[in-house]
């Protein structure tokens, strides 16, 4: 029999903490972790000291405060083109980590297949395994569109969902509307879900971002989760929410309630001002400031002598080292860390199986200027000692 404990066993550790581990170790500039080193909004902060003061300090509703779901649903109205009733689609949960697990435990059996892209973000495998399903894995390209026909083919009577992330992690792609209307068809055509990773929506260099939901067909078989810790640079507060069909959402609350009961009150009190109050103009003054962070550090990697295609969007660009050294990519994310003072996050952490010819290392750019400045000229020191 497979337990739930014989199914963990199959995961190693997260690479990505690990490598966190690695660079306070050896006072390395940390650009493994995706998380911002730069302050969140000062209406956000504001406000979560206000709700802390006024007394936001119990348990909300579980699947999230009034105020909350009622600011997502008008923000999925009008970024996303999508109708939502706060009482019947929204749930809030401990970031988008949390919804990504409790929507697979209540979408999915055991003996279910479940598709994702390969190189992915790496808690969705895990995902999928603990759920009893099997992942079938199917190649994300860098540059260039997404094969659709071998997509089609990794479809089966056994599929029951499909997961989406766009803008992606760890590639950076941003997938066209003709992608995903491929995605959607397939899904209709096979009664699939769709889930759907749309935490990166708002840091986008190029092309638009659409949500499979919005597309024909798509609303009730679509859940899509997102969440507030990219947006406004506070992974640490851990919310994020759900959108999903009214008997998904049934299903998707019951599982929560027993993994988390509920995100943090005065922090959802805080997201929902956020989202209430921010100008528009703030979503593309964050992705602006993005673009140009992108801009720094691709331009030093290239000149250092990795290879790479600049990200769509998201805050991570993979690079080939090939030029500069010639050992499989959990070595040289380890001799970085300790030459360079540079942490990154091997590729193969994306990938189902290592892979002996991978010569990839993943960068975070959800950094400051002046860090981004200083790894790149400890990146320049190194590549000029390894020529």
């Amino acid at each position: 029999m497979i337990t739930t404990a014989s199914r963990v066993s199959l995961f190693t550790e997260s690479v990505i903490r690990e490598m966190t581990r690695l660079a306070l170790e050896h006072n390395a500039v940390n650009l493994a972790q995706g998380f911002p080193d730069f302050p969140a909004p000062a209406e956000l902060l504001a406000a979560a000291s206000r709700a802390l003061a006024e007394g936001h300090n119990q348990y909300a509703i579980t699947w999230g405060s009034p105020r909350l779901r009622e600011a997502i649903a008008e923000k999925v109205r009008w970024f996303n083109g999508i109708e939502a009733d706060p009482e019947r689609n929204v749930t809030v949960t401990c970031g988008a980590t949390e919804a990504m697990i409790a929507t697979l435990l209540a979408t999915v059996n055991p003996g279910d297949e479940v598709i994702v892209f390969e190189p992915f973000y790496e808690n969705y495998g895990p995902d999928a395994i603990l759920c009893g399903a099997r992942p079938v894995y199917v190649p994300m390209p860098l540059d260039g569109p997404l094969d659709l026909e071998r997509l089609a083919a990794a479809f089966s009577d056994r599929t029951r969902a499909i997961i989406v992330n766009t803008p992606n992690n760890p590639t950076g792609r941003v997938l066209s509307r003709e992608e995903l209307q491929g995605i959607a068809a397939l899904c209709v055509r096979h009664g699939a879900w769709a889930i759907t990773d749309e935490i990166y929506e708002h840091i986008r260099y190029e092309g638009e971002h659409v949500g499979l939901a919005a597309l024909p067909g798509m609303r009730e078989r679509t859940v899509v989760v997102s969440g507030a810790s990219k947006t406004f640079s506070i992974t640490g507060w851990r919310v994020g929410w759900i959108l999903a069909p009214p008997g998904a959402t049934a299903a998707i609350r019951k599982v929560h309630d027993f993994l988390t009961v509920g995100a943090p009150a005065p922090l959802q009190d805080a997201v929902a001002t956020a989202l209430d109050e921010l100008p528009r103009g703030y979503y593309e003054q964050m992705s602006d400031a993005y673009r140009a962070r992108r801009d720094l550090l691709c331009g030093a990697l290239t000149r250092a002598g990795f290879r790479l295609v600049p990200p769509q969007g998201a805050y991570y660009v993979l690079a080939d080292y090939g030029a500069l050294a010639d050992e499989p990519d959990p070595a040289f994310a380890v001799r970085l860390v300790k030459e360079a003072g540079v942490a990154t996050v091997p590729a193969s952490s994306f990938f189902r199986a290592p892979d002996p010819a991978r010569r990839v290392v993943r960068f975070a750019f959800c950094k400051t200027e002046d860090v981004l400045a200083a790894a790149a000229e400890r990146i320049a020191t190194f590549a000029a000692g390894r020529r």
